[in-house]
């Protein structure tokens, strides 16, 4: 694989990475190092696999694919994106203070909130924030939702925030969607996201 190959895949899974709010020997700590105590007890841990596909204005496309580990303590956020070897692509950190990002090769980016730390990365803005909810199958609170369907069972299915358009599916026994699929489209991209429980 070329240079530039290897660099559009990264980008890409940077960007999967920082919209679901990063090898070798740069390889951060698995997931589980995260933290004990109650706070680490009372986290929100979601496993899977994610596809992101990003297609320009002139046609050009980037996609990728792997898997994911999110955890979720409320105060504290991290979020590991993998190949589907296995090898990491990235890892975002968040806390109140700042968020960083580590990339597979090691570089690190910083700022203040993860989605000012989008905005560095990816040059738009991208609402990391609501990612946080919409895997517990809940809109982002405080913010316009738009078209919001529900099934027979009242859960909530599809919805419309802040630009993206939020389908959930296969809703689990604990009350979240097993699939949640994201997409948005701006004037110069869009970017399709698919996000798979384990």
């Amino acid at each position: 694989m070329s240079g530039k190959s290897i660099s559009r895949l990264v980008r890409a899974g940077v960007m999967a990475a920082v919209v679901l709010t990063l090898a070798a020997c740069a390889t951060p700590d698995p997931l589980g190092s995260l933290g004990t105590g109650d706070a680490a007890h009372h986290a929100v841990v979601r496993t899977g696999r994610f596809a992101v596909q990003v297609v320009q204005a002139d046609g050009k496309q980037d996609a990728v694919q792997g898997g994911f580990a999110w955890r979720d303590e409320g105060s504290r956020l991290r979020l590991d994106l993998s190949t589907p070897m296995g090898a990491t692509l990235a890892r975002i950190d968040a806390s109140p203070a700042q968020a960083r990002l580590t990339r597979s090769d090691g570089s690190v980016e910083l700022a203040e909130d993860p989605d000012a730390l989008a905005r560095r990365v990816l040059g738009a803005d991208v609402p990391v924030s609501g990612l946080r909810t919409w895997l517990q199958g809940r809109p982002l609170p405080g913010t316009p939702v738009e078209g919001a369907r529900h099934d027979a069972a009242g859960r909530l299915v599809w919805f419309e925030q802040d630009g993206w358009q939020v389908a959930l599916e296969r809703y689990r026994e604990d009350g979240t969607p097993g699939l949640v699929r994201l997409s948005r489209q701006a004037a110069d991209r869009r970017v399709s996201v698919r996000l798979v429980m384990s």
